[in-house]
């Protein structure tokens, strides 16, 4: 019997499409854009096989192949599908392509669930009413808008050139002409930051999941999964009393990672302190598809675009965005991980049983079949593309929001 196999997957590579599917069903998802299930299935090769781990991560980048590579996995678990449509060629000039043909050569798969784990009831949809929900310990903390600096630090200097130090016969216009900006050598900007999975474990002791009394209804329902009552796509949280937006801030700053930042639009004339919140429309990623029409105090989303977020605040709505996966990806280590490790391990136990009856296995094979490792782990290289940079000292501060 040939070791070396062209027609099917690793046995664990099948315990890890069994799992994801009890999990989220591939029929939750958006079936008119979305490519959901098993993207990549690497034939299996027992002299040299993988380890018994899956990588989560929400993009399937070059670097998150470096690591999966490195590490050994057997399965790349990527949220968002590293293939959309259909391809006409696979050639290593892409840099998608170059990832796929490299993680099938070291004989690893890729499975995405995407929008599945949107709608599935205590999926991204719920963790994020989870978070705008939950509570920080007592006393929550008040929080304010900083106020402009009165005086700070001087880095570019605009020097306006003075009648002492011009020639006479230069034209009077040329004398009151700002000079070039000189760049101070301090630097004034912080590196870029990302929010990680290892914030969002950070931070799980200070936020208490949906302690606050409210309702939650789903905005797009999903019907037809048997056992998936209550799925569909985005939440509607209503609170029983109204909730100062600050606290709603300081709540989704912590649930996600304490990340140096992120965008908050709110009506004009309005002060960000004075603003009182009774219903929170919530969607994971690009939200306008699932928020538009929703009558909610707060839009919670990964992102919106300018006209989007414009014409919500002209109607006297709020905005919060992410960055798009930053909505998402602390979804992975604090409930898909655990998760995913518990349904696998039954999952891969019936397997090897089921593949250990069967006859003519090599040596190779048996010793596949006998390993009972299972490991699910978070990417350290998966990021969004955007960080926040932070300016340390400027000029001028900028306005508040007002």
């Amino acid at each position: 019997m040939s070791t070396y196999t062209t027609d099917r997957a690793s046995p664990f590579t099948r315990a890890v499409v069994s799992s994801m599917r009890k999990l989220y069903p591939e029929a939750l998802a958006d079936q008119s854009f979305d490519n959901t299930g098993l993207l990549l299935e690497a034939p299996f090769d027992p002299i040299r096989r993988q380890m018994n781990s899956v990588l989560l991560t929400i993009d399937l980048t070059k670097a998150v192949a470096d690591e999966a590579i490195e590490r050994k996995d057997c399965v790349v678990v990527a949220y968002h599908p590293i293939i959309f449509r259909g391809f006409k060629s696979l050639t290593l000039s892409d840099c998608q392509q170059q990832s796929i043909l490299r993680l099938a050569l070291e004989g690893i798969s890729v499975y995405s669930p995407h929008t599945a784990v949107d709608a599935a009831p205590g999926g991204l949809a719920d963790w994020l009413a989870d978070i705008v929900t939950g509570h920080l310990p007592d006393p929550e903390p008040e929080t304010h808008t900083a106020q402009p600096q009165k005086n700070p630090p001087e880095t570019i200097e605009e020097d306006v050139v003075s009648e002492a130090n011009t020639s006479a016969d230069q034209p009077a216009e040329a004398k009151k002409r700002p000079q070039r900006p000189k760049m101070s050598m301090q630097r004034t900007y912080s590196q870029p930051t990302y929010p990680s999975h290892r914030s969002v474990d950070a931070s799980k002791t200070d936020l208490a999941p949906s302690s606050v009394d409210h309702t939650r209804s789903v905005i797009n329902p999903v019907t037809g999964v048997e056992g998936f009552e209550g799925a569909g796509f985005g939440r509607l949280v209503t609170f029983s009393e109204h909730q100062p937006l600050t606290h709603l801030v300081e709540r989704i700053a912590h649930g996600v990672g304490s990340p140096k930042g992120f965008p908050l639009a709110i009506p004009q004339g309005k002060q960000v302190e004075d603003i009182q919140i009774r219903t929170v429309g919530v969607s994971a990623g690009s939200g306008h598809n699932v928020l538009k029409g929703v009558d909610a105090d707060l839009l919670f989303t990964g992102e919106l675009s300018h006209h989007e977020a414009l014409a919500a605040t002209e109607k006297g709505q709020c905005v919060i965005t992410l960055f798009h996966s930053n909505s998402e990806r602390g979804y992975l280590s604090s409930v898909l991980k655990e998760k995913l490790t518990r349904v696998l391990r039954e999952e891969w136990e019936r397997i090897r049983k089921e593949v250990a009856e069967a006859q003519d296995l090599t040596p190779e094979w048996e010793d596949a079949v006998k390993d009972e490792d299972v490991l699910v782990e978070c990417s350290e290289q998966d990021r969004d593309p955007f960080g926040v940079v932070i300016l340390q000292s400027s000029k001028q501060e900028g306005k508040p929001l007002s």
